[in-house]
């Protein structure tokens, strides 16, 4: 295909619309940023009908190997594939640097708050976060109160969202520790755009992503009970139905270890061992994509047909570590998201390098009248919802919609948090045979075991939909491959 590189060059942003948002590749009127500077003389040496040919190859690479995700509330059918737009996304190492430190202390300071909420309760004490925000979180483990966790480890894998301002200034938008998904696609992404337009990465160094499987085997063997040199691993799933199953089964291949439900697991006196057709085999560390409720209906859900009886046993005697660890959850309560500001102080003496965006609690008297008479102009977030669900765009709500929200959020307003409606960055995405700008998010991966490691780049997610801010898969979002240029 490379062959039918044509030599005449092509503007295809001849028609490309700036706008008010802050843009990824464009400075201004036909100045594009340094970083992509060669990236736009390649696209420049080649047709429109290359660029449909690619991206169709593309679509179909991704069929071929099954890369799909779920929707449960599509009645046309629930396999969809991932839709991934042919422009990658660019990081310089300068700006990588600045979001690694952020995350890295981000990091940190959760572990250090969700170690103290289960122990000495410091924080709460100190009056710095409202113990009530902290006991009323879903999440919240009282069963969990004093329990040592491996290596005092509890946030093992995150997934932590960023956004760009108008100004380009990177902010977090949202904490993702109990489970977070979507790190196969980065690098289904990565592998696929290098088969089909690998002319691209020509006038480019960028960092590899391909280690994250054999990093997060590292991980999951360091917290292994007491240490064994060789732990046997497994990936607990809860089935193919699971909308992030095809993740699970991926990641288990690219570690080499075996996935589970939990019907192929069984407890005896305090150890978990899986069946295999050569018998029981003992299990030291589940990578859970479970969540707490689901794990043991012993201790949690009596109603679950997921999870394993006497998991919860297992793991307070010591013998089977879980990642992330139970309890981890409450930090993904929207309501803790509006407080890791001052965890980071608190812990660290550290101002935050990445802010979060601007919040509002419903549950705060001034914060709820705000909030009430701003309605249309906010954006809400129900605080343990995700997907994309729960959520109220003020500006893009019908009257009807925005008053429904006023009864939630009055009923129960320690469930709703409200931010301004930001006017994310924007990439150029291939849409329809001619390039659109679309707003776009980031997810980076931090591993975080006897050091902290974060896969270079992360998962950039577009708003496929023209005008949406939202990202979401399930809510007609599809992602780019994210470079970090090398020094």
């Amino acid at each position: 295909m490379e062959a039918k590189t044509a030599n005449r060059k092509r503007n295809h942003f001849r028609a490309y619309k700036l706008e008010r948002f802050f843009d990824e590749v464009m400075a201004g009127r036909d100045k594009f940023r340094s970083h992509y500077r060669n990236l736009a003389e390649r696209l420049a040496s080649l047709s429109r009908q290359d660029l449909t040919e690619r991206q169709q190859l593309a679509d179909n690479s991704f069929r071929n190997q099954g890369v799909t995700f779920t929707v449960y509330s599509d009645e046309a059918g629930t396999e969809k594939i991932f839709p991934f737009d042919l422009l990658p996304r660019i990081i310089p190492v300068a700006e990588w640097r600045h979001i690694e430190q952020g995350l890295i202390q981000r990091i940190t300071a959760l572990n250090l708050f969700l170690h103290d909420i289960y122990h000495n309760q410091k924080i709460l004490k100190d009056k710095v976060i409202p113990r009530t925000y902290v006991e009323q979180a879903k999440h919240f483990r009282r069963e969990f109160m004093g329990f040592k966790v491996p290596k005092d480890i509890y946030v093992h894998i995150c997934g932590i969202d960023l956004v760009r301002d108008e100004t380009g200034r990177y902010l977090v938008l949202e904490d993702n520790a109990r489970c977070p998904s979507g790190v196969s696609y980065l690098l289904g992404n990565r592998l696929i755009l290098k088969r089909v337009f690998p002319g691209l990465f020509e006038n480019y160094r960028v960092r590899p992503v391909e280690q994250y499987p054999s990093r997060l085997l590292e991980l999951l063997r360091y917290v292994s009970p007491g240490g064994k040199l060789d732990p046997s691993v497994a990936v607990l799933t809860p089935g193919r139905y699971n909308s992030a199953y095809y993740e699970h089964s991926f990641l288990a291949r690219e570690m080499g270890v075996e996935i589970v439900e939990g019907r192929d697991l069984v407890v005896r006196n305090d150890h978990v061992y899986m069946r295999t057709t050569q018998g029981l085999k003992m299990v030291d560390v589940l990578y859970r994509r479970i969540d707490d409720d689901f794990l043991d209906p012993t201790v949690f859900r009596k109603d679950s047909v997921l999870g394993v009886p006497g998991i919860v046993a297992a793991y307070r005697a010591g013998h089977v570590s879980l990642v992330n660890a139970i309890g981890t959850g409450v930090v993904d309560d929207k309501v803790m998201y509006y407080f890791v500001p001052r965890m980071i102080k608190y812990y660290l003496d550290q101002d935050p390098v990445l802010p979060n965006v601007p919040t509002y609690l419903a549950n705060e008297k001034a914060d709820l009248g705000y909030i009430m008479d701003h309605l249309p102009e906010l954006v809400v977030k129900e605080v343990n919802e995700a997907g994309g669900n729960g959520m109220l765009i003020g500006p893009a709500a019908t009257q009807e919609e925005v008053e429904r929200f006023r009864r939630l959020i009055r009923s129960r307003p320690r469930d709703y948090i409200a931010q301004p409606t930001l006017n994310l960055s924007r990439h150029p995405c291939f849409i329809d045979g001619k390039l659109e700008g679309r707003h776009i998010d980031l997810r980076p991966y931090i591993l975080y075991g006897d050091k902290v490691s974060i896969i270079p780049g992360g998962l950039t997610r577009v708003a496929l939909k023209k005008g949406s801010l939202v990202v979401n898969s399930s809510q007609g979002g599809g992602s780019k491959d994210t470079w970090v240029l090398e020094d």
